[in-house]
Parts: structure tokens; sequence; C-alpha cells
């Protein structure tokens, strides 16, 4: 099929992208349909005293972050008045975080039974900008080194003021939240399992699902002869970890939580 063949979707507001226009697209702030973005964050809490320590317990905080002048970025400078409760903690941005890992496909005897080995969360709270220089720079370190460890390191640091001036970072609150996990073999019903020929007939099990790391390739301007230790040991070390850790979603006792 040709280019000229291919039906495409009139262009609109709603669909026509802005900014990096291979990548997103950013819905005009009166259009009804909200678009979902995905973000690059992680969860954790900001010790002045120790910006070091690892704290992802109970009450950490969810940082994300964006282009400074992005809608989300843009609404939570400015979230309004009178929005988040009457706790005694500073208001924000009323936000809804989710996140989703499939694991696995579950293949039943019967199509009704079939399903995913997973694991999603979804936590609802509060946003506010992070004005504080320290703070912002610990949640971009952190973000760096949740892409790829030690990348933050091994890369050109400090910040120009320009990356710092156009990067912008959310700090959410949670307030609520839940999880869902899947994991085991299909929940073949009791009729199924005491008909022998169809046992007989049909395979059923898990395929494993992980996401593989492959041969690291050089950018044309690198002028690095050999990909470094700390980067092959991250993509032999992330293809074992993702693959062990599917297989035992499957083996596990099976069910959701």
């Amino acid at each position: 099929m040709s280019d000229s063949e291919i039906s495409t979707y009139p262009k609109t507001p709603r669909n026509t992208v802005q900014r990096y226009r291979n990548l997103v697209n950013t819905p005009s702030p009166n259009d009804p349909f909200p678009a979902l973005l995905p973000m690059i964050g992680f969860a954790g809490t900001y010790n002045p005293q120790n910006p070091d320590e690892e704290d992802v317990g109970e009450g950490a905080n969810v940082y994300i972050h964006g282009y400074v002048s992005s809608r989300l970025m843009r609404m939570g400078k400015n979230p309004g008045e009178g929005e988040g409760e009457d706790d005694g903690e500073e208001k924000g941005l009323p936000m809804t975080v989710a996140a989703s890992c499939l694991d696995g496909l579950v293949l039943a005897l019967a199509p009704y039974n079939h399903n995913y080995n997973y694991r999603s969360a979804v936590i609802q709270g509060y946003g506010q900008v992070v004005e504080d220089v320290d703070e912002k720079l610990w949640a971009m370190k952190k973000i760096t080194n949740t892409v790829h460890p030690n990348r933050w390191e091994n890369s050109r640091n400090p910040p120009t003021k320009t990356e710092m001036t156009t990067t912008q970072i959310l700090r959410i609150r949670p307030l609520s939240g839940s999880s869902k996990i899947r994991r085991g073999g299909p929940p073949d019903d009791r009729h199924d399992l005491k008909d022998i020929p169809l046992r007989e007939r049909v395979w059923t099990g898990v395929i494993p699902v992980h996401t593989t790391y492959g041969e690291p390739i050089a950018a044309e301007q690198c002028r690095v002869r050999d990909v470094p230790g700390y980067v092959r040991e991250f993509v032999k070390g992330r293809n074992r970890e993702g693959g062990e850790f599917a297989v035992r979603m499957a083996g596990e006792g099976k069910g959701e939580e």
C-alpha cells in the first residue's frame, strides 16, 4: 500500500503535535478530551540532611519531570485556589498516577479463562512544583538513574542554566492508592479439567513476558571506543533479572491480589 492510499484522520488542534512532533501530542487546554501522558519518574523522600539516603517506604512522594511550558507543568505551577484537602498540608494540583507492567500471557483451556500476569498500581494525590534547587537537582539525578543506574555520574554535569530553567519537577504527595498483581497459571474450570481429551488437545500454560535489552549501539558522534562496563553489566543484569522474575510470576500461586 502506498503512502497516498493510507487513510488518515483530519488534522485538528486535538491531534496536531506541537513540541517534539515525532514523540508527543499536546492537547489544547480547552479540549474536553485530555491526553494520557506517559511520564518518567520515581518514588522517594527527599532528606536535605542526607540526600543520598534511600527511602521509598510509607510516606514517600512521587516525582515526575517535564518541560516547563507543557500543559501539565503549567497547571502544577498554578493549581488554583482551594485545590487540595484541608489536612494541614500545602495544597496542590489534584493528580492520579498509574503504572503497569506485563509479566506473562496466561493461556487456558477456554478463551474465557485466558489472562495476563501483571503488576499495576494507582495513586491519587496533590502535585506541587519543586522550587528548591537542591531538591530539584536530587530529583533530576534520581530520575536519570532510574532510566539507567549510575548514568548521572557518568554523563556531563552539572546541568546548564538553560537545562535547569526548562526542566520542571512535580512532587506528588499521595493521599490514597491501590495496587493489583496477577501471578501463576491459568484458572481452568473444574469441568474442563475433568475433560481428559480436551487437556490432551489444548496446550495450556504461561508465556513469560519481559523487556529484553539489546546490544548497545554507539551514537555517530560517540568517540568512546568500547561500550563501558557499567552499560554492559546493566544490559546483562536487566535481561537476567527480568527473565527470572517473569518465570517466577508464572510459577507462583495463581490468582490476583
